[in-house]
């Protein structure tokens, strides 16, 4: 994890998540993109030649820089190697850019919580990033003076599509020294037994040589309860979902789960891109 990107809008959200960003960059010796983007049209704006550019272009630009500038004044950022970029591009459009250009390992972003994405840089783009990023990205829903995953649970149906995105969670557990609770959430619409259950997630986690696992069969009215539930149960630190990608987030059990795990989950959430 050498690259780490964090999408700004220069709110308290977009800081705690810049926080934790910083705590793992520290730890593993990564470099930190902070992206904001300008959603101007672009035929409004000539990169080459800013000069002549729109007045609005060039005020919301050396307001970026401006707001940059007091940001990596902050204490806790000393030391880190930081690089400020500004697109003129929807969110979800210029992380992908981003991403792509300069190689990023993780990307990670703020939410209000309860209320979900609401706020951070126009909301529907943010689950937009969330949804349709080819890089692993982590939710923080508040601040965290320490960050620290050790139980981190992984919710599937432990179907083969799911392997890669599997491969990519037992990594960043590493990584972390992390546990990892695999969970399956019995419904009774989409029931399993027991012995069935376990059979199939044993099956499933061969794929993985990471062997620092838990398996569990929750029962509960509906999938995201079921997630939520399971891990307040154990105080897990990390709730670790897929998406496929323009598809819709996190499909479990033949169906779609809503965006409302993620927006509803007090805890963090990493999602990870099924291939």
């Amino acid at each position: 994890m050498k690259k780490i990107l964090i999408p700004t809008d220069f709110s308290d959200q977009a800081e705690n998540a810049l926080k934790v960003a910083v705590q793992l960059a520290k730890k593993h010796n990564s470099e930190i993109y902070l992206l904001h983007t300008l959603e101007l049209p672009l035929a409004q704006v000539d990169p080459l030649n800013t000069v002549q550019s729109l007045p609005e272009a060039l005020y919301f630009m050396r307001l970026a820089h401006k707001q940059f500038e007091e940001l990596l004044k902050k204490d806790y950022l000393k030391g880190l190697n930081v690089h400020e970029i500004v697109e003129f591009h929807e969110i979800f459009k210029g992380v992908f850019q981003v991403c792509k250009k300069y190689d990023i390992d993780l990307i990670v972003m703020g939410s209000h919580g309860t209320n979900g994405f609401k706020e951070m840089i126009i909301g529907s783009n943010t689950e937009k990033v969330v949804r349709t990023s080819e890089v692993p990205v982590l939710v923080v829903k508040k601040e965290h003076p320490v960050f620290k995953v050790d139980d981190f649970v992984f919710a599937s149906n432990f179907g083969k599509d799911y392997e890669s995105s599997y491969k990519k969670a037992t990594k960043f557990a590493k990584l972390l020294q992390a546990k990892m609770h695999l969970l399956m959430v019995n419904t009774a619409s989409n029931f399993m037994t027991t012995d069935d259950a376990k059979n199939r997630i044993e099956t499933f986690a061969k794929c993985s040589d990471f062997d620092n696992y838990t398996v569990n069969i929750y029962n509960d009215m509906n999938v995201e309860k079921g997630i939520m539930n399971f891990s307040k149960s154990i105080s897990a630190d990390l709730i670790g979902m897929c998406t496929h990608g323009r598809q819709g987030i996190s499909h479990f059990f033949n169906g779609s789960i809503s965006e409302d795990l993620v927006n509803h989950a007090k805890r963090p959430v990493m999602t990870f891109k099924i291939e």
